[in-house]
């Protein structure tokens, strides 16, 4: 048995886990929920949510497909064209990619928010303290002065200057009825999520099928790239984007394991 067929159970630091392990974004992400859970951040349900991806993502080779870096390029040029774009934050999302998402913030303008579907005023102030070792300098979203219309529970509750007035916003590892209410209130919405058949993706005007850890990074390289761009060129790579064709590749690609050309 090789050294990197298992890795230990109790793994303190990400940092231990070998970066030529064959299951490497794995287990750095299933040990960032394991820690966001002790931190408070992360819910438990996120635990079973992050198991769904992870079979999502070894369908998909684990990598970042063709069309889902196509779709990752489109979202960079929409969050560049808007004038009021929100990042959305779960505790998923905190765990996983808090200094991605910062670093995204800064470079296309946008506003963070956290918005919780089990929200309590102490992972709030937890996931928003967590941004802000990471480099945040405002995190809306404990105020949530106003409602989402049509949706109940507390993932309802928004920041009446943050996603209730945004034009585009990201929802990574969304649930289905949110995005839904969403789109009905008109906004732009950039969807990362590994299953393509989930209704949050089949809301979304850029839908990203790949695993955050990768999507994030992604989205900000092609950001930095298309900053300097003239409108009419971002808004060309939006229109070309096909949303229905990305959905489409994913889900032949998690089928047969064919790569999309």
């Amino acid at each position: 048995m090789s050294d990197h067929d298992t890795v230990p159970a109790d793994v303190e630091h990400e940092e231990e886990i070998p970066e030529d392990h064959p299951r490497y974004q794995d287990l750095l992400t299933r040990h960032r929920i394991e820690r966001g859970v002790e931190k408070g951040i992360t819910h438990l349900q996120g635990m079973h949510a992050e198991g769904r991806g992870s079979a999502f993502d070894y369908l998909l080779g684990e990598e970042t497909t063709p069309s889902a870096n196509e779709a990752e390029r489109a979202a960079a040029a929409v969050l560049l064209l808007a004038e009021h774009p929100v990042l959305s934050i779960n505790g998923n999302v905190a765990a996983l990619v808090p200094g991605e998402m910062v670093e995204l913030a800064a470079v296309v303008d946008a506003d963070l928010e956290v918005n919780l579907f089990n929200r309590t005023p102490e992972r709030i102030e937890a996931i928003a303290d967590h941004l802000r070792d990471h480099g945040a300098e405002e995190v809306k979203g404990i105020e949530a002065d106003a409602r989402i219309p049509n949706l109940e529970h507390e993932r309802a509750k928004v920041d009446g200057d943050g996603i209730f007035d945004a034009d585009v916003v990201l929802v990574p590892l969304e649930d289905g009825d949110r995005a839904e209410a969403l789109d009905a209130m008109g906004k732009t919405e950039i969807v990362v999520d590994l299953n393509p058949m989930s209704r949050s993706p089949r809301v979304a005007d850029v839908p990203i099928v790949d695993n955050i850890i990768r999507a994030i990074p992604n989205v900000t390289e092609h950001a930095r790239k298309l900053a300097d761009r003239e409108e009419a060129e971002l808004e060309a790579i939006v229109e070309a984007f096909d949303p229905e064709a990305a959905l489409e590749a994913a889900e032949e690609r998690i089928r047969t394991g064919a790569v999309d050309g």
